[in-house]
């Protein structure tokens, strides 16, 4: 693995399999700046959104490509109560907590822990009292490559007091290959949920869950992400989709995809698979004037977030799956990216 300095003391990393794929990540919000797949005819696509340069990631607003912690998702009204003491916390989305604040993981320079052609670890320890949330914590971030065409990122976390812990990578794809002016309504994208949360105007829950059946939010089958675009109220909510889904069993145990994603050529495939209860499905509604690498500014809904941890404001909403840290335990989870280069009919 080589490693290039960069303005601001940011570091630059990549990763590569020889003939595989070849991905860059940074120091500075231990981001994903790039995944470059080699297709079937010989070529490499850029599949992840990302600005010209690591200076400009401080520009944007859009949290490409970062680690997000310590709570990734809203927390309504920036505060909860634990165990009979209400916390409170930086609003930085409205009233609303999101991503762990205004100064979350996401803006920090990150450790390196150890570094190989084909495995990165960065590390962060966020003190007590940071963005208003509990004790101490000290969290790694393993980004690895493994031999099918496939990114494997690890997350770990300890902490010093009891404190909501949600640890994701907020990597925008779009499988055609990244312009400024692309989309990914012709993806076709498949998620293993029954269930999705509802939301308010303000994007913070109305109800625990509500079935997909029957609904704009029914991707239990391939199909495309443009279609019943806007029809929906929720999606008018958001402006397109920016809601989590309740994972089914065996895809919360990491045992089968929580997500298959198609590009709209046909060329090029993706499975994610993680071991976390839900995921936040974005669709990059507010991307628009967000820098590109390409040149020009991204407009809205040129990539897909595809964000697995607990769902929004489960710090006051703890139900089946408890988002709270105690001292004397470690977080544990992972999210694996697997590409498929295999051409195929794009036909739902």
């Amino acid at each position: 693995m080589t490693s290039q300095a960069v303005p601001k003391e940011t570091q630059v990393f990549v990763l590569e399999r020889p003939g595989g794929l070849r991905i860059q990540v940074m120091d500075l919000g231990a981001t994903w700046l790039s995944c470059e797949v080699p297709l079937a005819t010989g070529e490499r696509r850029e599949v992840l959104l990302g600005c010209p340069g690591p200076e400009q990631y401080t520009q944007q607003t859009a949290y490409l490509g970062a680690t997000i912690g310590r709570y990734a998702n809203r927390i309504a009204s920036a505060q909860f109560t634990l165990d009979g003491q209400i916390h409170q916390l930086t609003a930085n989305n409205g009233p609303h907590n999101l991503h762990g604040g205004p100064q979350g993981f996401d803006t920090r320079h990150w450790s390196l822990v150890s570094q190989s052609e084909q495995e990165l670890v960065l590390a962060l320890d966020s003190p007590e009292g940071d963005q208003g949330f509990p004790g101490r914590a000290q969290v790694q971030v393993r980004y690895s490559l493994t031999d099918c065409l496939g990114v494997l990122i690890e997350f770990s976390a300890v902490v010093s007091a009891p404190c909501p812990i949600s640890l994701t990578n907020h990597a925008y794809f779009n499988l055609d290959g990244c312009t400024w002016n692309g989309s990914i309504h012709t993806h076709l994208l498949r998620l293993a949920a029954q269930d999705y949360v509802p939301i308010d105007s303000t994007l913070i829950p109305i109800d625990t869950s509500r079935e997909v059946t029957g609904s704009a939010f029914d991707f239990r089958k391939l199909r495309p992400i443009g279609n019943d675009w806007l029809q929906d109220e929720q999606m008018r909510h958001a402006q397109g989709y920016d809601h989590s889904f309740l994972l089914d069993a065996e895809a919360r145990r990491g045992t089968r995809p929580a997500v298959e994603l198609r590009s709209g050529d046909g060329l090029v495939g993706m499975h994610l698979y993680t071991d976390q209860p839900a995921l936040q499905c974005y669709t990059g509604n507010f991307l628009a004037g967000t820098p590109a690498r390409e040149g020009g500014a991204y407009v809205a809904h040129a990539g897909i977030a595809l964000e697995p941890g607990f769902p929004p404001d489960s710090p006051n909403r703890r139900l089946s799956v408890d988002c709270v840290l105690q001292p004397g335990q470690q977080h544990r989870s992972f999210i694996r990216y697997d590409f498929d280069i295999s051409p195929v009919s794009n036909k739902a």
